[in-house]
């Protein structure tokens, strides 16, 4: 599973196929632990060429009800309701002992789901607040750097936001190096996450009307039982086209995809740190039937799940992209 780093340090090189892709469905806002208001990401995507796109915000959908329900959408773009839940995989061998759980198409008014995602996003708070307070108690405070942060809020709060915080006190040099040295796993700042399992995600998931995809699982060639056991379960999607996946980890996860029966998804998992949205698009390759294949999944799944495009409502149709904004 590709890193901290990763996801908020090294920047992904572009290849020859990069830099054209009209889809992207793994992305942050500030609602979570991205740096963009949900209004600047669409803004940013649309002026690279994104048409379709999935803010995937942690534990949240508030960007998509912001965007859709407060009429606040500033481009012609189609946007795809979203969530990212880490999951705790106990039991399971992996590197951090989480498995990323993307939702797409959930009903942004499934009163039981956001029951779900609001019990996440308290168990959140709840770590952020005691990580703050084991970073004080280690002489590394970082209070002062919290300040623009409205903890009024319901956001979905998390670790890369601490570890701005550790820059900003000049505790850390970078995102990665804070999860690297002081609130990653073994660190003097690490507080142990609690919420759902891999299995509750996906359910919760599901019941909503939703689409479940595994993120960024560059281990799938070597956890197949594994794909299998989460495919019964309900899981649907396997992220093949990850922004720092090199071409042969695309093919292979893109095979194990296929082998499994799991659709195709892709993103830039964008979240700001160090490169603007521009530059992430430059090496993100995303095709256009893999957003293609996902409505079909979304309508199979929800026959009436609206998504939104050009900044209204419309009914998802399987396999048929809007022509205004391809």
């Amino acid at each position: 599973m590709p890193s901290v780093r990763d996801r908020h340090g090294r920047r992904p090189r572009p290849s020859a196929d990069s830099g054209v892709s009209t889809v992207d469905l793994h992305s942050h806002t500030l609602r979570s632990d991205g740096v963009l208001q949900p209004v600047e990401l669409i803004r940013a995507a649309a002026d690279a060429g994104i048409r379709t796109l999935a803010i995937t915000d942690h534990d949240s959908l508030a960007a998509y009800r912001e965007l859709v329900q407060g009429s606040a959408m500033p481009a012609p773009i189609e946007l795809i309701p979203g969530v990212e839940i880490n999951a705790l995989a106990k039991g399971i061998s992996l590197s951090d002992g989480e498995l990323h759980i993307l939702g797409f198409g959930m009903d942004p008014d499934d009163q039981a789901f956001e029951a779900a995602l609001a019990k996440q996003r308290s168990a959140r708070r709840i770590r952020f607040e005691r990580t703050v307070a084991v970073l004080r108690d280690a002489g590394m405070p970082i209070d002062a750097h919290l300040g623009h942060i409205d903890l009024t809020r319901d956001d979905a709060l998390g670790r890369p936001t601490i570890g701005r915080a550790l820059i900003a006190a000049g505790h850390a040099t970078s995102v990665e190096d804070a999860f690297r040295r002081l609130i990653g796993w073994g660190g003097p700042g690490y507080v142990a996450r609690e919420g759902m399992g891999p299995s509750e995600a996906i359910e919760a998931i599901r019941a909503a009307g939703g689409v479940p995809v595994l993120a960024h699982f560059s281990e799938a060639p070597s956890q197949i039982p594994l794909l299998r056991e989460l495919k019964e379960i309900g899981l649907a999607g396997l992220e093949v086209h990850y922004i720092s996946f090199d071409r042969a980890t695309v093919e292979l996860v893109g095979a194990v995809a296929r082998q499994v029966g799991l659709i195709a998804t892709g993103g830039s998992d964008y979240h700001g740190d160090t490169w603007t949205y521009a530059e992430a698009h430059a090496a993100l390759h995303v095709p256009d039937s893999v957003g293609e294949r996902l409505r079909v999944a979304i309508a199979e799944r929800r026959p009436r799940q609206a998504a939104v495009e050009d900044g209204r409502a419309v009914e998802p149709q399987p396999g048929v992209a809007d022509s205004s904004s391809r």
